[in-house]
């Protein structure tokens, strides 16, 4: 029992409550907002100057230093989270980026610019009490039993709250409560700021469909012949190699007239509804099949047979699940399950606003050009709607995609109480329905949630806690994953 105590009380001494949260903070400035400044990297105004062949304005280098004040006279010094309580201001670091004009492809103009300031969480690697003792983190007006894990906006400690969603990019088959069809396979791809549900369903007729984004219900064999697998046994061969499925022969022989890549192209344009001219209706299916179908594996035509071979997969492991060979997913397995920290959180709001940024300098940009006048990049760019739009997430809890509650003013009840508040996990479900089978305990939560602080009432199972040991993983970037598979000997498709 003493050793139990001793190995505790050691784990506590190096690891924090919030570890996870302040890790997943830093891995959001240290590499998602580079990563967000990527997606976003090249802008082209619609209206340029009539002297000009091409401007283009590049996005380059993001960085984000220590938190710092900007007093009245113009002053710049740095600022501690205690005077950032006392005086009712933010606690939060500048954000710079480098810019660069490219007139004609020559690069003419290039600078550093603030584009505005984002919230830093405390005790992460960009607060000043990171590196801080015992003693100084009192000399500095701190608790110095303070775990951190929060911020401070507008003199509020806020903390945002850890979000519990289904795996995205992750094939679950289960039965369907509705529709035609006994069991569906649903797919949340998500890349970026694209996040597209996929279904896969068997009708009646025995035939496969396929539903995303606009796309309605289209023949998953004619999909998969505009991808590039032409080839009847390709599609066979893709979905498996032991032995053959008599649903997909007969889905095969349904598109046995399509042979060609126009065949298949013309095919979707049909059910879509797509009546103009050939060119037309093949570039807006081509923009469709590249853009949305999957995005998580790629943009790019070189993407597409990728894309070919993880249907196939879906395929395979719906018709197994369908004829009883293989479980039907569980939504409620933790399996199946993604937590969204702070970092995560952050970044979907960074991406949403930094889209705003842009969407405004063009309008800047191309506002002057209309007056002929030809304005330097400097003057289009405004720092305070990056900061303000950020500001008022944070302030009032309501975020991107419609959600609200994601930040929320810390609880100072006690110290326990705190720390509660800290560790919370939170289901996107509505509260007011049933929702039996996501409010009940299931074993995978075992050393992960707790198992009995939960709310009473309506909100009962909905709102969890991490378990005192429990920590989370970071995520890992896609090269990283491959590299790793690579070396354990699998072999990618299109090599």
């Amino acid at each position: 029992m003493n050793n139990a105590r001793l190995l505790i009380k050691k784990y506590f001494d190096q690891h924090s409550f919030v570890n996870s949260s302040i890790e997943s903070f830093n891995q959001f400035i240290e590499q998602e907002l580079q990563s967000i400044i990527e997606e976003n990297k090249l802008i082209e105004p619609t209206i340029i100057p009539p002297n000009v062949d091409s401007f283009k304005i590049k996005l380059d280098k993001i960085w984000v230093t220590k938190p710092e004040l900007t007093e009245a006279d113009g002053s710049k010094r740095d600022i501690y989270p205690v005077e950032a309580r006392l005086r009712k201001i933010s606690y939060a670091a500048p954000v710079f980026l480098e810019v660069s004009a490219h007139i004609n492809e020559i690069q003419r103009e290039t600078f550093t610019t603030q584009i505005g300031s984002l919230p830093v969480m405390l005790k992460s690697n960009f607060c000043h009490l990171s590196k801080l003792n015992r003693e100084e983190l009192i000399a500095k007006g701190e608790d110095p039993d303070d775990s951190g894990g929060y911020f401070i906006i507008n003199g509020t400690e806020r903390v945002l709250v850890n979000i519990e969603d289904l795996a995205s990019n992750h094939v679950l088959v289960e039965e369907a409560s509705t529709g035609p069809s006994q069991f569906v396979g649903k797919l949340f791809s998500e890349s970026g700021s694209y996040k597209i549900p996929h279904s896969l369903e068997r009708m009646k007729d025995g035939l496969f469909y396929l539903t995303f984004t606009r796309v309605r219900r289209v023949p998953l064999v004619v999909v998969l012949k505009a991808l590039g697998l032409l080839k009847d046994e390709d599609i066979m061969t893709a979905v498996s190699k032991e032995r053959q499925f008599d649903d997909v022969l007969i889905n095969l022989f349904e598109h046995v007239s399509i042979k060609t890549f126009d065949d298949a192209m013309d095919a979707i344009a049909k059910h879509l509804g797509i009546t103009q001219s050939k060119e037309i209706r093949n570039e807006r299916v081509i923009e469709l099949l590249d853009k949305y179908l999957l995005p998580h594996i790629g943009l790019r035509k070189e993407d597409r047979l990728a894309k070919a071979h993880n249907l196939c997969k879906m395929l395979k492991k719906y018709i197994l699940v369908s004829s009883g060979e293989a479980p039907v997913d569980n939504k409620d397995h933790y399996m199946n399950k993604r937590l969204k920290l702070a970092g995560d959180l952050l970044a979907d709001l960074f991406r949403v606003n930094l889209k705003v940024l842009i969407g405004d300098m063009m309008y800047n940009f191309q506002r002057i050009v209309k007056r002929g006048k030809f304005p330097s990049i400097k003057v289009i760019i405004r720092e305070k709607l990056l900061t303000s739009r950020i500001y008022s997430s944070m302030a009032t809890g309501s975020w991107v995609g419609g959600r609200k509650g994601i930040s929320q003013r810390i609880q100072r009840l006690n110290y326990l109480n705190t720390v509660s508040h800290l560790q919370r996990v939170v289901s996107p479900l509505s509260a007011t329905q049933e929702n039996f089978a996501a409010r009940e305990l299931h074993p995978t939560h075992m050393g992960r949630l707790c198992p009995s602080e939960t709310p009473e009432g309506t909100n009962i199972g909905l709102k969890k806690n991490f378990a005192l040991l429990a920590s989370v993983t970071k995520t890992t970037s896609e090269q990283d994953t491959l590299k790793a598979l690579k070396n354990l000997g699998v072999k990618l498709v299109n090599a």
